[in-house]
């Protein structure tokens, strides 16, 4: 249960704050949040990560990531049966993981694009502009490598 509230929290969240963007936003308008550091910047990306297959047309990119989706679904169900046993880390790692895909597809299947809009920056050095769903993903991976190192560790310190 606690699992499907953070799946819930997380795409709640994302797709909140992208319509939130989107009634407050004009596309490519950018508002300055701390300066040399942190913009809202409303953005489309009908790419991966990075802009990935941007260029590839557009049916063949829809059916590509909802099917990545669906299988990415199936192996974190596996996954979370098996893992979370060891560790609630666990859970929490994969049920973010779960959440940001979900908050993602649901742009894409609705949209054809994921909206992105937290702009991190150094002088003119950006990162690749992103939003919740991609930070919960990111975050959950991390958690989870995190959590196997400490409990790998854990476990060869009682052997």
């Amino acid at each position: 249960m606690r699992s499907f509230i953070v799946v819930l929290l997380v795409v709640v969240l994302d797709q909140a704050t992208k319509i939130w963007i989107v009634q407050h936003f004009d596309l490519y308008e950018t508002r300055e949040i701390v300066p040399g550091f942190f913009n809202l910047t409303y953005l489309t990306n009908n790419g991966a990560a990075f802009s990935m297959l941007a260029g590839q047309p557009a049916l063949w990119r829809q059916l590509f990531f909802i099917c990545a989706t669906i299988i990415a679904m199936v192996i974190i169900v596996i996954a979370h049966r098996s893992y979370s046993r060891e560790s609630n880390w666990y859970s929490v790692a994969l049920s973010l993981i779960a959440g940001g895909a979900i908050g993602n597809l649901i742009d894409r299947v609705r949209l054809s694009y994921v909206i992105d809009f937290l702009d991190v920056y150094v002088g003119t050095s950006h990162w690749p502009a992103f939003n919740i769903a991609d930070s919960a993903i990111t975050v959950g991976v991390i958690l989870f490598i995190v959590t196997n190192v400490i409990l790998e560790r854990a476990k060869k310190h009682t052997k």
